[in-house]
């Protein structure tokens, strides 16, 4: 036997509701600023697109998983450095990151190589436009180009002054980088900047010395530091060979040896600031392995430079004023807090297995982006005005509890939808909300499988009041299996999805979990507190749409042969 309505205590249900309620908009006002409204996707604020194209130093096509691979990092860094609702998707060979709002500039910086590299310093000559450079002398380190400072406390690489920052486009050999006419670009930057012969195989031998010097001083003159000068050599430089480059914001070229720590070789980088230095600076931790060659390298180059290269540019050029043990060390410059914490995530994050060039960088408008939205509110005003309509038209006063619980339902998701903006950086896009539109006919279906099943009831002879509890037994039942159906469509969706479907499943998959909650503490209680009021007006089946179902269940119940007495049959 069913329970009765009044063993539901509805009161109960319906306070637990709006504390539920209370919470989560006291979480809405009094975190996060106050600011009550959902992140937008970039459909729906506008922001930043941006297409990068992998090149290889061949010129072939690359590889799916170097694609895939460099995808990862991507999200990776985009992860790591906070630009929330960023989607980062493969496009053929291109990567395709879109990032909402105002945040086009970090996503520029996502696509950086960051190979990074530490090379001994062979000689560094200022940069001079249209002068010849000066005679470098071979095989042994010049003075960097201004007074370094002493070390800091706690072991360190004193850094020569900043060199190219990270947040910025980087300031690379350009036009005159060595490349002939018909020669594949890296592969002719290799042979003039690359070259083995800029280093003598033995330092003692003069006309060694003197060739390498000479080839140094053609690399030297063929090198154009320019800002924003292409360089082929960039995440493709050859790290067991010497490497003619530029640095300090292209103030300076340099020749370095070959690569004795590769960037694999860091264990973490953060960023932070040196009151002493009343600067910011990068902390690197090596690994064990790279820890002991440091500490080998400082130990027997005191006075001498080591350059930190990242995709071929010198960002900073310390002089080594002390020996280094523990693998613990620093990279200094005038970075920004910005500049260093961009160069922080890049080199902690790993690099890309292939380098990109930046070929598309789209701003999409927010005026579309707000139309759209405008379109898209008034499709599910429309939506929820035809439902109410409905509602009212063939369910009377079970209408209006309808129309009630779809407007709770309504607070519900949009205080859900603000935390998880806020949370977990959930933005809310196009197909969000049509997600969202949809989700109002789920979730009116559930109330009227629950209102039909009172029907049968009352078809069945049953007053109202006790109709109610035997109907909702009958009812969740399916209820729970068509909300777990869509749920569990939502949930596919979304995992084998990607973009824009995503942001369809998971608004529909959550408007579903939110749907029960509704229907269990809002939508049955509210059915029951009416069923066993003393209001002849809310008693009344007529005004509940169901005067003509309880007339026929009368009827059946008139012709229902009483218990315990058997039918008259007449035969034929």
């Amino acid at each position: 036997m069913a329970p009765s309505a009044g063993h539901l205590r509805p009161g109960r249900y319906l306070a637990f509701f709006a504390l539920i309620v209370v919470v989560l908009y006291a979480l809405v006002f009094f975190t996060g600023g106050g600011k009550a409204t959902p992140k937008l996707g970039i459909d729906l604020q506008g922001g930043t697109r941006v297409t990068l194209t992998a090149r290889t130093p061949d010129g072939g096509q690359p590889t799916r998983d170097s694609l895939n691979q460099a995808r990862q990092i991507i999200e990776t860094r985009v992860n790591g450095i906070g630009v929330g609702g960023t989607e980062v998707v493969l496009d053929g060979n291109n990567i395709v990151i879109t990032v909402p709002g105002e945040q086009g500039d970090e996503a520029k910086n996502l696509g950086r190589t960051a190979k990074l590299g530490i090379r001994e310093v062979i000689t560094s000559v200022p940069n001079t436009p249209g002068a010849p450079p000066a005679a470098p002398a071979s095989g042994a380190p010049s003075a960097p180009p201004t007074a370094p400072s002493k070390p800091a406390g706690g072991g360190g690489a004193e850094g020569a002054p900043a060199q190219q920052p990270p947040g910025s486009t980087p300031s690379a050999p350009g036009a005159g980088n060595g490349q002939d006419a018909g020669k594949n670009p890296i592969e002719a930057a290799r042979a003039v900047r690359q070259a083995p012969a800029l280093m003598p195989k033995d330092p003692k031998n003069q006309q060694e010395a003197a060739a390498a010097q000479a080839a140094q001083q053609k690399a030297l003159a063929a090198l154009t530091c320019a800002p924003n000068a292409a360089d082929p050599l960039e995440g493709n430089d050859l790290p067991n060979q010497p490497l003619v480059t530029c640095g300090d914001k292209d103030a300076t070229k340099y020749v370095l040896g070959p690569e004795f720590i590769p960037g694999t070789e860091i264990s973490s980088a953060n960023s932070g600031y040196d009151q002493q230095r009343g600067q910011w600076i990068v902390d690197l931790s090596f690994k064990s392995a790279g820890g002991k060659t440091w500490g080998d390298f400082t130990s027997a180059n005191v006075g001498k430079q080591a350059a930190f290269v990242l995709d071929t540019d010198v960002v900073s050029a310390p002089t080594v004023q002390n020996a280094i043990l523990g693998g613990n060390t620093q990279i200094t410059g005038k970075f920004t807090q910005t500049d260093a914490k961009n160069l922080a995530d890049i080199l902690k994050y790993g690099s890309l297995p292939l380098s990109f060039d930046s070929s598309d960088a789209t701003t999409v408008s927010a005026t579309l982006g707000l139309a759209s939205l405008q379109a898209g509110l008034i499709a599910g005003a429309i939506g929820l005005i035809v439902v109410f309509v409905y509602c009212l038209f063939y369910y009377r006063l079970l209408g209006i509890l309808t129309i009630w619980s779809l407007v709770l339902s309504g607070l519900l998701v949009y205080a859900v939808l603000v935390l998880l903006g806020r949370w977990i950086g959930y933005t809310l896009d196009l197909a969000g909300v049509a997600g969202l539109i949809i989700a109002i006919g789920i979730t009116a279906d559930s109330f009227v499988i629950y209102f039909e099943r009172l029907k049968d009831e009352i078809r069945e002879g049953r007053t109202f009041r006790s109709a109610v509890p035997r109907g909702w037994t009958r009812a969740r039942r399916t209820i729970l299996a068509s909300d777990a159906v869509s749920f569990l469509a939502a949930a596919i969706l979304y995992i084998i999805a990607v973009g824009d479907v995503q942001g369809f499943a998971f608004t529909l998959g959550m408007s579903t979990v939110l749907d029960l909650v509704v229907v269990y503490l809002v939508t049955h209680p509210l059915v029951a507190m009416v069923s066993t009021s003393k209001s002849k007006f809310l008693s009344n089946p007529r005004n509940l749409g169901l005067g003509a179902v309880q007339k026929l269940g009368a009827q059946r119940k008139s012709t229902r042969p009483a218990p315990g007495r058997r039918a008259n049959v007449k035969e034929a």
